[in-house]
């Protein structure tokens, strides 16, 4: 349910008087009896409107009203209490008035959020600062995924904040749910600075989330190079395995990811078993699904290669088949079966075969049908004469017409009803030799 909206007519006039700041009716009105505990549809009372608003003189009036510590400590429809309310907008004397009345430094709303995790979420350092004197947890779980202070602070890059934490005792290893840490928070975002403070600090640059990723592994994916120079320079491992199969290494993320200064940085440190070693996967495989060429040529002329081993974990017996599927997958049926039309497609490499069938198992019923069906007596011998030609010869058509054939050979061998069909342009003879362009 959503409790972000106020609506007017839910609020009491005491809780309007307290938002508005309205010293002299909401005096008035407490003479009267009023109360000071009616809830709006959000569940907010009188002290959570002045906590909010910030009006200093209204909320001594609602806690003189009562000065009981379950009035001090109600909670919104959300769990928000007015020490979260004032801390997340950075009211440093609503703070030290409610905390001075027994409000709970460690108090948590529904999702868990402590008042110091909001005071660094926003970025309100002399709130925190307050909070910290009086007993808030610098550590623990300040939020529903175990996220806490140190973590939001590094990812909103506030250094000062940060040195402030670190210095009242914050846990710089410390983990949310996914067994990530704020170095690794900083890696993954980018955070140069943060990143810094935290390797100055003694952080474990090495460390590893729950899925094995370390930072560097991520500072490679997201393509973070100023990280990933100072994770390496700061002793990051790049043959630290980042994944349970124990093969997916930063180089990996790099060059699939298509990230080429980082790839050119991670090359020359990164150990070669990688490359051939049994059981373990090339990163030309990475550039090659990724689909980044320059990253394929980055690693091709530094050695890695292009044959590298049988990748069991993708199903492909080399790159270059890994590259094929990529290539079949990526045309039309119609793409495909003009292709076809250049091959004995009944003859192919039982790899090459497995894959245009998978395709096709998936495809339209004239894909299906037309690897089903046996290649022509008339188009082997056509593939047969092509072959007994020179490379140099198959480059020229003009070669092929001055064969002493009958001219509707010669429009056989240059698959001219082939070229008509799927409508491209057919080249024919003439009868002095040359060659025009026919549709």
């Amino acid at each position: 349910m959503d409790f972000t909206e106020a609506y007017s007519d839910t609020c009491s006039t005491v809780g309007l008087a307290a938002r508005e700041g309205n010293v002299k009716v909401l005096r008035k009105l407490l003479r009267k009896g009023r109360s000071v505990d009616v809830a709006d549809n959000r569940g907010w009372m009188p002290i959570h409107e002045a906590a909010y608003h910030n009006s200093v003189e209204c909320l001594r009036m609602l806690i003189h009203a009562d000065s009981s510590e379950n009035y001090i400590k109600t909670k919104t429809f959300e769990g928000f209490c007015a020490l979260h309310l004032a801390a997340s907008q950075g009211h440093w004397k609503i703070v030290h008035i409610l905390l001075e009345a027994g409000a709970d430094p460690n108090a948590t709303t529904s999702e868990e959020t402590t008042p110091l995790f909001l005071a660094v979420e926003n970025g309100h350092i002399d709130v925190l600062r307050l909070l910290l004197r009086y007993g808030a947890n610098v550590n623990g779980s300040h939020s529903m995924c175990g996220w806490n202070a140190l973590h939001q602070a590094t990812f909103q890059e506030n250094g000062e904040i940060i040195k402030l934490l670190l210095k009242k005792g914050a846990d710089k290893e410390c983990q949310d749910d996914f067994g990530i840490t704020p170095l690794f928070v900083a890696a993954q975002y980018g955070k140069l600075e943060s990143l810094s403070i935290l390797i100055s600090s003694g952080a474990n640059v090495n460390c590893q989330a729950l899925d094995e990723a370390t930072p560097l592994f991520i500072a490679a994916q997201e393509g973070h190079t100023e990280c990933v120079e100072l994770l390496l320079s700061s002793g990051a491992d790049p043959d630290l395995y980042c994944n349970e199969d124990d093969w997916q290494l930063p180089i990996h993320a790099a060059a699939q990811m298509g990230h080429t200064e980082i790839l050119e940085l991670l090359i020359p440190l990164t150990n070669r078993v990688c490359d051939t070693g049994p059981d373990k996967v090339s990163p030309v495989y990475s550039a090659v699904f990724g689909g980044h060429e320059e990253c394929l040529e980055m690693l091709l002329q530094h050695g890695y290669s292009p044959d590298a081993q049988m990748c069991l974990i993708f199903g492909f017996s080399s790159p270059m088949c890994m590259a094929f599927q990529k290539e079949i997958d990526s045309v039309s049926d119609d793409i495909l079966i003009f292709t076809l039309e250049f091959t004995n497609w009944r003859t192919l490499p039982p790899a090459v075969e497995k894959m245009i069938s998978t395709r096709a198992s998936n495809s339209s019923r004239a894909l299906q049908q037309h690897i089903a069906c046996l290649p022509s007596l008339t188009h082997l011998c056509r593939l047969e004469i092509r072959s007994c030609l020179k490379p140099e010869h198959l480059r020229s058509d003009s070669f092929i017409c001055q064969l002493p054939l009958p001219r509707s050979l010669h429009n056989y061998l240059l698959y001219a009803e082939v070229l008509r069909m799927n409508e491209v342009p057919a080249l024919t003879a003439i009868e002095d030799g040359e060659i025009n362009e026919a549709t």
